[in-house]
This record gives C-alpha cells, sequence and structure tokens, in this order.
C-alpha cells in the first residue's frame, strides 16, 4: 500500500484527492490547517495531524516521523493569512519567507516544495489521482456560445495566460471585449462578484493554468460555487483550460448551468 502524505488546504480539493487516493489504495496521512482545512478531511483519509501556521515546521517533523517519502499537495490557506502576525510565530516559516524574492504564489509553493525535498519528500503532481476530473477540450453545457461569447472566451484566454505569466492570478472577466477584472490575491470567487458589480449580467470569465504551471500546486480549480457566483451575477459563460483545470462536483453543477443557460467550456 503507498503512503502518502496530504498536506491539505481550504475547499473541496483536498476532500475529493482524499476520496480518490483512498480509492485508488493508498495509505493516507493528512496534515491539515487550522482554520482552513475542512474538518471532513478527518473521515477520508487514515491519519490527520492538525497544525497552525504559528508551528508550521511541524508539517517536515510528522511526514518524517510518519515515514513519508512522498506527498502531494492539495487547497490554499487563506490570502489574508499572509498579513497575519501568526506567520513570524514560527521560525522555520519565518526563514523560507524571509529567503524569498517575492511573495508570488510560485514563490511561496515552490519554497515548500524545496524545504520538502530537504527533508527526503518527494512532491507529486497534485492531478495524479484525479485525471478523471480534468475535463478535455469540449462545450461541457447543453448551450453552445455563438460567435460573440467565442470572441470573448478566445480574447480572455490569451489574456489569462499572460496574467499566469506574471503569477498574479489564473483567471479573468471580459464583456465584448473590454477587460473588466483581473483575478489577483483575492480568488476567483470575489473576481467573479467585482465584475458583476462593474459590468453587470453578460460577463464571460476566463480560468488558464499559467504558461508555465507546475502541476504540484496552484492547478486552477472550478467547482458548484463557482457556478453558483457566475449566476448570482448572471454571467454569460465560463472558460477553462482543457486537461488543466479540476472541475469539482461537475455533475449538480452541469445540471444547475443547464438550468440557468450558464455556458461552460473547457477550451
Amino acid at each position: 500500500m503507498q503512503k502518502i502524505g496530504l498536506i491539505a488546504g481550504n475547499r473541496k480539493f483536498p476532500l475529493l484527492l482524499a476520496q480518490s487516493a483512498k480509492q485508488k489504495g493508498c495509505f493516507i496521512v493528512a496534515i491539515a490547517i487550522k482554520g482552513d482545512t475542512s474538518p471532513k478531511i478527518k473521515k477520508l483519509v487514515d491519519k490527520t495531524y492538525w497544525i497552525g501556521l504559528a508551528d508550521f515546521s511541524r508539517m517536515f517533523e510528522i511526514l518524517k516521523a510518519e515515514g513519508i517519502k512522498e506527498a502531494v499537495m492539495a487547497g490554499q490557506v487563506s490570502p489574508h493569512r499572509l498579513f497575519s502576525g501568526e506567520i513570524n510565530q514560527d521560525p522555520q516559516l519565518r526563514d523560507i519567507l524571509q529567503k524569498l524574492k517575492d511573495k508570488k504564489t510560485d514563490s511561496l509553493f515552490g519554497a515548500v516544495a524545496e524545504k520538502l525535498a530537504e527533508n527526503g519528500i518527494k512532491l507529486l503532481d497534485s492531478t495524479i489521482f484525479i485525471a478523471e476530473h480534468l475535463p478535455e477540450k469540449s462545450t461541457l453545457t447543453e448551450k453552445e456560445p455563438d460567435a460573440a461569447v467565442w470572441d470573448d472566451i478566445y480574447f480572455g484566454f490569451d489574456l489569462a495566460k499572460a496574467v499566469g505569466a506574471l503569477d498574479i492570478g489564473q483567471t479573468v472577466a471580459v464583456k465584448s471585449k473590454s477587460i473588466v477584472a483581473v483575478e489577483a490575491l483575492e480568488g476567483t470567487d470575489n473576481l467573479i462578484r467585482r465584475s458583476g458589480r462593474i459590468a453587470r449580467a453578460g460577463v464571460t470569465v476566463v480560468k488558464a493554468a499559467k504558461p508555465k504551471q507546475d502541476m504540484r500546486f496552484d492547478i486552477p480549480v472550478v467547482g458548484l460555487r463557482t457556478i453558483e457566483n457566475l449566476i448570482k451575477i448572471k454571467a454569460r459563460c465560463l472558460a477553462f483550460e482543457a486537461g488543466k483545470t479540476l472541475f469539482i462536483d461537475q455533475a449538480r453543477s452541469l445540471e444547475l448551468a443547464n438550468k440557468r443557460g450558464l455556458i461552460i467550456v473547457a477550451i
């Protein structure tokens, strides 16, 4: 039985990964982040250790003590915690952050991956157990994009790739080939709400992997909450990069999208 460490952040991604890995016969030791990881993780894995950012360095000690040689990272820590005092309470975390040239996503997660490697732990591709949840190219909903929507999809996709190359975010909102909003640290849900306030109905939201996406962490994710937020602002379309975007709760999401006329495309 393969023994895997799961560094579990927020939302449903860690839960889905744990379920899939268990179905594939893995023994899973989860490192759960207090204040971010769902308590449901405990029922889906074999062992759970809860840590805070103030005792972040315990993660490496736990994984070594458990004999973990391979780990996966799923979900994130809430961005606002980067600006809290708790990150300065753990010497190792403080040292990692002080040595970074910047605090972009790739820099942060890359530093954690390096620290894991120093402790003899290989960080695996985060999609290794969930490939079936990465849709291939197609229109996923009953409703197809018309020419105007395709124009916005391709316009937005190029922008999302450019923003991703700078490691700013993965998502943009466009309307009639106008840039409505660009995702930064606030995350996709807040970008959707903001774009609705600015452009009202008819927005197309596009999410893409970075041009040099490290599939070990920070992969694009959409799910039921994404769809619900898009419907609230009367968005026209959601488009995301095929084969590199995790679609959580796909059946329920598509059922809701079809009912409300939202177009969803994997490009």
